[in-house]
Protein backbone atom coordinates (compact mmCIF):
# COMPACT_ATOMS: atom_id res chain seq x y z
CA UNK A 1 0.00 0.00 0.00
CA UNK A 2 1.46 3.27 -0.84
CA UNK A 3 1.83 6.05 1.63
CA UNK A 4 -0.13 8.81 2.20
CA UNK A 5 0.66 12.34 0.89
CA UNK A 6 1.13 15.36 3.09
CA UNK A 7 0.81 18.76 1.48
CA UNK A 8 3.00 21.38 3.47
CA UNK A 9 2.45 24.69 3.58
CA UNK A 10 5.52 27.02 4.36
CA UNK A 11 7.87 23.99 4.19
CA UNK A 12 10.91 26.17 4.24
CA UNK A 13 10.03 28.12 7.06
CA UNK A 14 9.85 27.32 11.20
CA UNK A 15 7.04 25.19 11.64
CA UNK A 16 6.67 24.23 8.32
CA UNK A 17 10.29 23.03 7.54
CA UNK A 18 9.72 21.60 10.89
CA UNK A 19 6.78 18.85 9.83
CA UNK A 20 8.57 18.15 6.67
CA UNK A 21 11.48 16.86 8.40
CA UNK A 22 9.37 14.92 11.38
CA UNK A 23 7.38 13.28 8.06
CA UNK A 24 11.12 12.54 6.37
CA UNK A 25 12.18 11.18 9.77
CA UNK A 26 9.25 8.53 10.41
CA UNK A 27 11.21 5.27 10.60
CA UNK A 28 7.70 3.52 8.90
CA UNK A 29 7.42 5.66 6.40
CA UNK A 30 3.45 6.14 6.33
CA UNK A 31 3.73 9.61 4.61
CA UNK A 32 5.39 10.94 1.76
CA UNK A 33 5.89 14.88 2.35
CA UNK A 34 5.03 17.32 -0.14
CA UNK A 35 6.73 21.02 0.46
CA UNK A 36 5.58 23.89 -0.40
CA UNK A 37 7.27 26.99 -1.29
CA UNK A 38 7.66 30.22 -3.46
CA UNK A 39 11.23 29.29 -4.06
CA UNK A 40 11.69 26.03 -4.96
CA UNK A 41 15.05 26.74 -6.29
CA UNK A 42 15.81 28.42 -2.89
CA UNK A 43 19.09 26.36 -0.72
CA UNK A 44 15.93 25.26 1.78
CA UNK A 45 14.01 23.69 -0.80
CA UNK A 46 16.81 21.83 -2.53
CA UNK A 47 17.99 21.01 0.86
CA UNK A 48 14.48 18.99 1.10
CA UNK A 49 14.45 17.66 -1.77
CA UNK A 50 17.98 16.10 -1.52
CA UNK A 51 16.46 14.49 2.12
CA UNK A 52 13.58 13.28 0.00
CA UNK A 53 10.69 15.69 0.29
CA UNK A 54 8.82 16.42 -3.36
CA UNK A 55 9.14 19.90 -3.60
CA UNK A 56 6.29 22.07 -5.58
CA UNK A 57 5.98 25.81 -6.02
CA UNK A 58 3.34 28.05 -5.16
CA UNK A 59 2.23 31.07 -3.20
CA UNK A 60 -0.68 31.62 -1.00
CA UNK A 61 -0.90 35.28 -2.41
CA UNK A 62 -2.03 33.90 -6.19
CA UNK A 63 -4.54 31.23 -6.19
CA UNK A 64 -3.73 30.34 -9.18
CA UNK A 65 -0.69 28.19 -8.18
CA UNK A 66 -2.58 26.60 -5.05
CA UNK A 67 -4.45 23.53 -6.92
CA UNK A 68 -0.83 21.78 -8.21
CA UNK A 69 -0.14 22.07 -4.47
CA UNK A 70 -3.31 20.06 -3.18
CA UNK A 71 -3.67 17.77 -5.74
CA UNK A 72 -3.76 14.24 -5.02
CA UNK A 73 -2.92 15.23 -0.78
CA UNK A 74 -4.77 13.33 1.93
CA UNK A 75 -3.43 15.42 4.39
CA UNK A 76 -2.43 19.35 4.36
CA UNK A 77 -0.54 21.29 6.86
CA UNK A 78 -1.22 25.31 6.38
CA UNK A 79 0.16 28.17 7.93
CA UNK A 80 0.94 31.69 7.81
CA UNK A 81 3.70 34.50 8.25
CA UNK A 82 2.41 38.02 9.79
CA UNK A 83 6.03 38.65 10.57
CA UNK A 84 6.80 38.75 6.66
CA UNK A 85 4.04 41.79 5.77
CA UNK A 86 2.58 42.63 9.34
CA UNK A 87 -1.02 42.34 7.82
CA UNK A 88 -3.37 40.13 9.54
CA UNK A 89 -5.97 41.11 6.46
CA UNK A 90 -3.66 39.60 4.32
CA UNK A 91 -3.60 36.23 6.15
CA UNK A 92 -7.03 35.76 6.55
CA UNK A 93 -6.83 36.24 2.89
CA UNK A 94 -4.02 33.67 2.46
CA UNK A 95 -6.13 31.44 4.85
CA UNK A 96 -9.18 31.56 2.19
CA UNK A 97 -7.44 30.80 -0.85
CA UNK A 98 -5.51 27.51 0.52
CA UNK A 99 -8.65 26.41 2.50
CA UNK A 100 -10.96 26.42 -0.63
CA UNK A 101 -8.26 25.23 -2.82
CA UNK A 102 -7.76 22.02 -0.29
CA UNK A 103 -11.54 22.16 -0.72
CA UNK A 104 -11.16 21.35 -4.26
CA UNK A 105 -8.69 18.84 -3.62
CA UNK A 106 -10.74 16.83 -1.25
CA UNK A 107 -8.22 17.14 1.06
CA UNK A 108 -9.00 14.72 4.44
CA UNK A 109 -7.23 16.32 6.40
CA UNK A 110 -6.34 19.44 7.36
CA UNK A 111 -3.91 21.14 10.22
CA UNK A 112 -4.53 24.59 10.27
CA UNK A 113 -1.63 26.35 12.65
CA UNK A 114 -3.65 29.12 14.37
CA UNK A 115 -4.53 31.61 17.29
CA UNK A 116 -7.00 33.06 19.37
CA UNK A 117 -8.59 36.10 18.31
CA UNK A 118 -8.00 38.40 21.17
CA UNK A 119 -10.92 40.75 20.83
CA UNK A 120 -13.21 37.44 22.45
CA UNK A 121 -10.92 39.36 25.80
CA UNK A 122 -10.89 42.58 24.39
CA UNK A 123 -13.19 44.18 22.63
CA UNK A 124 -11.91 47.14 20.17
CA UNK A 125 -14.01 49.64 22.64
CA UNK A 126 -11.93 47.93 25.30
CA UNK A 127 -9.09 50.89 26.04
CA UNK A 128 -7.17 48.91 28.02
CA UNK A 129 -4.76 48.92 25.53
CA UNK A 130 -4.98 50.54 21.82
CA UNK A 131 -6.35 49.39 19.00
CA UNK A 132 -3.82 48.56 15.91
CA UNK A 133 -4.64 49.10 12.60
CA UNK A 134 -7.80 50.13 13.04
CA UNK A 135 -9.43 46.76 13.66
CA UNK A 136 -7.23 44.66 15.77
CA UNK A 137 -5.66 43.86 19.93
CA UNK A 138 -3.09 41.69 18.55
CA UNK A 139 -2.87 41.64 14.72
CA UNK A 140 -0.84 38.18 14.24
CA UNK A 141 -3.44 36.54 16.78
CA UNK A 142 -6.48 37.99 15.54
CA UNK A 143 -6.02 37.31 11.84
CA UNK A 144 -5.45 33.95 12.50
CA UNK A 145 -7.83 33.62 14.94
CA UNK A 146 -10.82 35.03 12.46
CA UNK A 147 -9.56 32.88 10.13
CA UNK A 148 -10.25 29.89 11.53
CA UNK A 149 -14.37 30.43 10.65
CA UNK A 150 -13.35 29.82 7.02
CA UNK A 151 -12.36 26.54 7.47
CA UNK A 152 -15.49 25.88 9.35
CA UNK A 153 -17.60 27.71 6.78
CA UNK A 154 -16.33 25.42 4.07
CA UNK A 155 -16.25 22.25 5.96
CA UNK A 156 -13.27 21.14 5.90
CA UNK A 157 -11.52 18.14 8.17
CA UNK A 158 -9.84 20.75 10.29
CA UNK A 159 -7.43 20.39 13.41
CA UNK A 160 -6.79 23.72 14.87
CA UNK A 161 -3.57 23.95 16.24
CA UNK A 162 -2.88 26.25 18.87
CA UNK A 163 0.90 27.25 18.96
CA UNK A 164 2.97 28.44 21.65
CA UNK A 165 5.74 31.25 22.10
CA UNK A 166 8.88 29.60 20.03
CA UNK A 167 12.02 29.61 22.15
CA UNK A 168 13.72 30.75 19.03
CA UNK A 169 12.62 33.96 19.63
CA UNK A 170 15.54 34.17 21.75
CA UNK A 171 17.76 33.71 19.19
CA UNK A 172 16.49 35.09 16.18
CA UNK A 173 13.21 37.62 17.49
CA UNK A 174 15.28 40.16 19.57
CA UNK A 175 13.29 38.50 22.81
CA UNK A 176 17.00 37.41 24.44
CA UNK A 177 19.08 38.61 27.06
CA UNK A 178 19.17 42.39 27.09
CA UNK A 179 22.31 44.89 28.48
CA UNK A 180 21.20 47.15 31.50
CA UNK A 181 22.24 50.87 32.00
CA UNK A 182 24.03 48.81 34.60
CA UNK A 183 25.63 46.85 32.28
CA UNK A 184 24.26 43.67 34.20
CA UNK A 185 22.13 41.19 31.81
CA UNK A 186 18.50 41.08 31.66
CA UNK A 187 14.75 39.73 29.72
CA UNK A 188 12.28 42.54 29.02
CA UNK A 189 9.26 40.97 30.51
CA UNK A 190 5.60 42.24 31.35
CA UNK A 191 4.01 39.29 32.34
CA UNK A 192 4.84 39.42 36.47
CA UNK A 193 4.86 35.96 37.75
CA UNK A 194 2.22 34.46 34.65
CA UNK A 195 3.02 31.77 33.06
CA UNK A 196 4.24 31.98 29.78
CA UNK A 197 3.49 28.39 27.38
CA UNK A 198 6.94 27.47 25.20
CA UNK A 199 7.74 25.55 23.34
CA UNK A 200 10.60 24.46 20.25
CA UNK A 201 9.94 24.98 17.05
CA UNK A 202 10.83 21.65 16.14
CA UNK A 203 8.37 20.18 18.62
CA UNK A 204 5.80 22.52 16.36
CA UNK A 205 6.70 20.04 13.42
CA UNK A 206 6.85 16.85 15.42
CA UNK A 207 3.27 17.44 17.51
CA UNK A 208 1.39 18.13 13.79
CA UNK A 209 2.75 15.38 12.63
CA UNK A 210 1.54 13.37 15.14
CA UNK A 211 -2.13 15.22 15.05
CA UNK A 212 -2.14 13.67 11.46
CA UNK A 213 -0.88 10.32 12.22
CA UNK A 214 -3.69 9.93 14.86
CA UNK A 215 -6.01 9.72 11.71
CA UNK A 216 -9.18 11.20 12.27
CA UNK A 217 -9.13 11.52 15.94
CA UNK A 218 -8.22 15.13 16.21
CA UNK A 219 -10.31 16.18 13.57
CA UNK A 220 -13.11 18.88 14.25
CA UNK A 221 -11.01 19.60 17.62
CA UNK A 222 -8.94 22.54 19.09
CA UNK A 223 -5.14 21.32 20.04
CA UNK A 224 -2.97 23.16 21.93
CA UNK A 225 0.44 23.16 22.45
CA UNK A 226 3.54 23.47 24.78
CA UNK A 227 6.61 22.40 25.90
CA UNK A 228 6.68 24.24 29.59
CA UNK A 229 4.91 27.06 31.16
CA UNK A 230 7.55 29.10 32.30
CA UNK A 231 7.47 32.41 34.08
CA UNK A 232 10.04 35.39 33.45
CA UNK A 233 12.08 34.86 36.42
CA UNK A 234 12.44 30.97 35.74
CA UNK A 235 13.17 31.42 32.02
CA UNK A 236 15.69 33.72 33.56
CA UNK A 237 17.27 31.04 35.66
CA UNK A 238 17.17 28.98 33.35
CA UNK A 239 19.16 31.01 30.83
CA UNK A 240 21.76 31.95 33.79
CA UNK A 241 22.39 28.57 34.09
CA UNK A 242 22.83 27.66 30.50
CA UNK A 243 24.87 30.97 29.51
CA UNK A 244 26.90 30.17 32.78
CA UNK A 245 26.02 34.11 33.65
CA UNK A 246 23.84 36.09 35.55
CA UNK A 247 20.49 37.11 33.72
CA UNK A 248 17.58 38.50 35.64
CA UNK A 249 14.31 39.31 34.99
CA UNK A 250 13.41 43.13 34.67
CA UNK A 251 9.59 44.13 34.76
CA UNK A 252 8.64 46.59 32.00
CA UNK A 253 4.81 47.98 32.01
CA UNK A 254 2.47 47.50 28.97
CA UNK A 255 3.05 51.17 27.51
CA UNK A 256 6.94 50.66 28.21
CA UNK A 257 6.97 47.76 26.08
CA UNK A 258 4.74 48.49 23.08
CA UNK A 259 7.26 52.41 22.91
CA UNK A 260 10.14 50.33 22.16
CA UNK A 261 10.11 51.26 19.22
CA UNK A 262 10.84 47.81 16.76
CA UNK A 263 8.63 46.93 14.02
CA UNK A 264 5.46 44.75 15.94
CA UNK A 265 6.57 46.05 19.44
CA UNK A 266 3.01 47.55 19.93
CA UNK A 267 1.68 44.13 18.69
CA UNK A 268 3.92 42.07 21.30
CA UNK A 269 2.97 44.74 23.87
CA UNK A 270 -0.57 43.92 23.90
CA UNK A 271 0.10 40.56 23.29
CA UNK A 272 2.04 39.74 26.23
CA UNK A 273 -0.81 41.83 28.34
CA UNK A 274 -3.59 39.73 26.87
CA UNK A 275 -1.65 36.50 27.74
CA UNK A 276 -1.05 38.38 31.61
CA UNK A 277 -4.65 39.47 31.70
CA UNK A 278 -5.91 36.41 30.82
CA UNK A 279 -3.65 34.02 31.56
CA UNK A 280 -6.03 31.21 32.88
CA UNK A 281 -7.45 30.67 29.44
CA UNK A 282 -4.44 31.44 27.21
CA UNK A 283 -2.73 28.57 28.96
CA UNK A 284 -5.55 26.39 29.86
CA UNK A 285 -5.60 25.15 26.39
CA UNK A 286 -2.09 24.58 25.83
CA UNK A 287 -1.30 21.34 27.82
CA UNK A 288 1.83 19.71 28.06
CA UNK A 289 0.75 16.36 29.05
CA UNK A 290 -1.45 16.15 26.14
CA UNK A 291 1.41 17.67 23.10
CA UNK A 292 3.59 14.77 25.37
CA UNK A 293 1.14 12.29 23.45
CA UNK A 294 1.65 13.65 20.16
CA UNK A 295 5.49 14.13 20.42
CA UNK A 296 7.07 11.83 23.32
CA UNK A 297 9.99 13.41 22.85
CA UNK A 298 9.26 16.94 23.64
CA UNK A 299 11.52 19.41 25.00
CA UNK A 300 11.50 21.41 28.45
CA UNK A 301 13.01 24.51 28.19
CA UNK A 302 16.16 23.44 30.09
CA UNK A 303 16.55 20.65 27.56
CA UNK A 304 16.47 23.00 24.42
CA UNK A 305 18.65 25.74 25.86
CA UNK A 306 21.34 22.45 26.25
CA UNK A 307 21.27 22.22 22.12
CA UNK A 308 20.78 26.23 21.70
CA UNK A 309 21.96 28.56 23.96
CA UNK A 310 24.94 29.38 22.25
CA UNK A 311 23.16 30.64 19.65
CA UNK A 312 21.49 32.90 21.66
CA UNK A 313 22.74 36.57 21.02
CA UNK A 314 24.26 38.30 24.20
CA UNK A 315 24.82 42.27 23.48
CA UNK A 316 28.09 44.13 24.36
Amino acid sequence: MSSSLITVIGATGAQGGALVRAILADPSHRFRARAITRNPDGEKARALAAAGAEVVGADADDPSTLDAAFAGADAAFLVTNFWEHFSAEREVKQARSMAEAAKRAGVGHVVWSTLEDTRQWVPLDDDRMPTLHGKYKVPHFDGKGEADAIFRELGLPTTFLLTSFYWENFIHFGSGPQRMPDGTLALLNTMGERKLPGIAVEDIGKCAFGIIAAGDRHINATVGIAGEHLTGTEMASAMSAALGQPIACCAMEDDAYRALGFPGADDLGNMFQVKREFNDDFVRPRSVEEARKLNPNMQDFRTWLQANAGSIPIPE
